[in-house]
């Protein structure tokens, strides 16, 4: 069960997260990713973020950059927060696939029709 200020900050840290992911994607045309959900531990010190890629086919390759520049994503989101967190979370990146296995269901359903 999460707190009150373990939301507020998911919150925050979801809003900031994709703006500086909109702003770095803008160079890129045809790319979209978009923060779906933020889980941050107890202790304020580390961050789950799961991200929406669209198109789905640029996944794995996107994260696999977004993860190995985490450094310095951590960093633009402490040049936004600084005032508001006194921690800036590590943050862990991680591919959410609701929307492909939702799109999969739609289709196997449809199928049989």
């Amino acid at each position: 069960m999460e707190t009150t200020r373990q939301q507020k900050i998911n919150r925050l840290i979801q809003k900031e997260l994709g703006e500086i992911f909109l702003l770095e994607t803008k160079q890129m045309r045809g790319v979209l990713v978009s923060v779906s959900i933020v889980r941050i531990s107890p202790d304020l010190g580390n961050a789950k973020i799961y991200l929406s890629i669209f198109p789905s086919d640029k996944a794995k390759e996107l994260l696999e950059n977004i993860q190995n520049n985490a450094k310095s994503i951590r960093f633009d989101l402490g040049q936004r927060l600084g005032k508001q967190l006194r921690i800036i979370p590590e943050l862990t990146f991680y591919l959410d696939d609701s929307l492909d296995y939702i799109d999969n269901i739609d289709r196997l359903l449809n199928k049989d029709k």
